[in-house]
């Protein structure tokens, strides 16, 4: 479904991505991997078409995208829920859900989905006019994960969804993640939170300093020693 072939990104004279390439088959979860500053999130964000690359290609099912404007990859099945959750802080919970499908047509289609959102996030239903900044770290992070799925995303690009929320939501995070793949959502799944990636995935890619120094089924990067060491604390 997604390939990157020969990624190479730079931010300014700072070499942040060495020729990355790897892929993401339909109905998988595949994450990446490693330390902060490994270059993980400028993966997601070229994806995204939110920064420029200086070489390679991203191609998504057969067709390059690396040249497209990144206000036009949801309209292709791409959803991206950034670092940091991005929610329209002075916009009430049905405006910031309503912005993720602003760009559909299948408009009877939408109040169908309006549903699913709140079948996955309840909290979110009843929330519903309240203002997003005023929510908790947790239910910031369903909404930005809700707005993603209003899009109808055919691939959900997820950065670091545990950042700063307590061990429950991370796994209830989580186990939504794993209910949204059995759904048919391809997931492309950046995280710090290497034990919890890895548990829910199908393969995983290691980063070190914008290189892939390691790839592979993620049960069998979970007996890695190597891997335990240096990101299970093992």
């Amino acid at each position: 479904m997604l390939k990157i072939v020969g990624l190479n990104v730079y931010y300014g004279e700072i070499h942040a991505l060495h020729d990355i390439s790897i892929e993401v088959k339909q109905g998988e979860i595949v994450t990446l991997i490693g330390a902060n500053g490994a270059g993980k999130t400028s993966i997601l964000r070229a994806i995204s078409g939110l920064i420029s690359i200086k070489s390679g290609s991203v191609i998504f099912e057969d067709k390059a995208i690396h040249n497209i404007p990144s206000y036009k990859l949801s309209k292709l099945g791409i959803a991206h829920v950034p670092e940091g959750r991005r929610i329209f802080a002075n916009m009430s919970v049905m405006e910031n859900l309503e912005l993720g499908a602003c760009s559909r047509k299948d408009k009877t289609n939408i109040t169908k989905d309006y549903e699913m959102v709140f079948d996955k996030f309840p909290i979110l239903k009843e929330r519903i006019k309240q203002m997003a900044g005023t929510l908790s770290g947790g239910e910031q992070q369903m909404l930005a994960m809700g707005r993603a799925l209003m899009v109808k995303p055919r691939i959900l690009l997820l950065d670091e969804p545990s950042m700063g929320l307590a061990p429950l939501v991370v796994r209830n995070i989580f186990s939504i993640i794993q209910e949204i793949n059995k759904l048919g959502t391809t997931v492309l799944l950046v995280e710090q939170n290497a034990h919890m990636a890895l548990s829910i995935a199908n393969r995983a890619y290691v980063l070190e300093t914008g290189k892939i120094v390691l790839e592979g089924d993620s049960k069998e990067l979970l007996s890695n020693d190597a891997i335990r060491s240096a990101y299970l604390g093992e």
